[in-house]
């Protein structure tokens, strides 16, 4: 009778470690990507220095592609949302959606309207109570009265107004940060494609007391003094609270 086969240690090793290797870029590709809030435009609900888990099957659908077994669903009025910013599709966004392919929206003196009902938005905050700032009243009736806006949205935005009202077309979002006096947004650069939206951030797994500057060097060196200057401060940086926070 044959002897039976013995793989080496070594052979072992190294398929369980392509097998973890393969896990995790399927993982980080399909199923669950990290994020990190560098900046405040959507607090008081995500924080600078937020370290979240993002779902990126909740939304496959729009990509033409679904696993078996997972649950999908369509973007709704007030996901948040990671997407791609589609003036450089590098880099990624957190926002809140506020409105969907068809919807019309206007805002007035920073109520937002969308088709003439007025948003119930708990989660917003306002920090400039008694000062008029650009992005109160939109759409504006000139384009080069909303201060901060790029030149190629100032352009097309006039195509997308009727009635006073900005319509959303087709196959795309229109994202506000919950922060809005401190928020580049829709408002400013125009609406996010389906295909560019990420995924819906679920938990905020860790979360560390940060400023925006701390985020400003993003070159290799920068983010190893990052690293190491948590490590250094962890106790006082750590936000316990907010540690395995679900995201709403």
């Amino acid at each position: 009778m044959a002897e039976p086969f013995k793989k080496s240690w070594f052979r072992d090793t190294f398929e369980s470690l392509v097998v973890t290797v393969i896990l995790a870029l399927f993982g980080t590709s399909f199923v669950v990507q990290a994020f990190q809030i560098p900046t405040g435009s959507m607090e008081n609900t995500l924080l600078i220095g937020d370290h979240l888990l993002v779902s990126k099957f909740a939304f496959g659908g729009y990509r033409g592609f679904k696993m078996p077994g997972l649950a999908y669903r369509d973007i709704r009025r007030g996901d948040i949302v990671v997407f791609r910013f589609p003036n450089d599709p590098s880099e990624y966004f957190v926002k809140r959606v506020v409105g969907l392919p068809g919807d019309r929206i206007r805002i007035a003196t920073r109520i937002v309207y969308v088709n003439d009902v007025p948003l119930d938005e708990p989660y917003v905050q306002h920090l400039y109570l008694n000062q008029v700032r650009s992005g109160d009243n939109f759409p504006p009736a000139f384009p080069e009265l909303l201060r901060g806006m790029t030149r190629e949205w100032s352009a097309e935005l006039p195509t997308h107004v009727a009635d006073g009202e900005l319509v959303v077309p087709p196959g795309n979002f229109f994202v506000m940060g919950d922060n809005r006096e401190q928020s580049l947004d829709s408002r400013f650069w125009g609406f996010v494609p389906e295909d560019y939206m990420s995924g819906r951030p679920f938990i905020i797994y860790v979360s560390f007391d940060r400023t925006r500057d701390d985020y400003q060097d993003d070159s290799t060196g920068g983010r190893f003094r990052r690293i190491f200057g948590l490590i250094a401060d962890l106790p006082s940086k750590l936000r316990w609270k907010r540690t395995f926070h679900v995201v709403r």
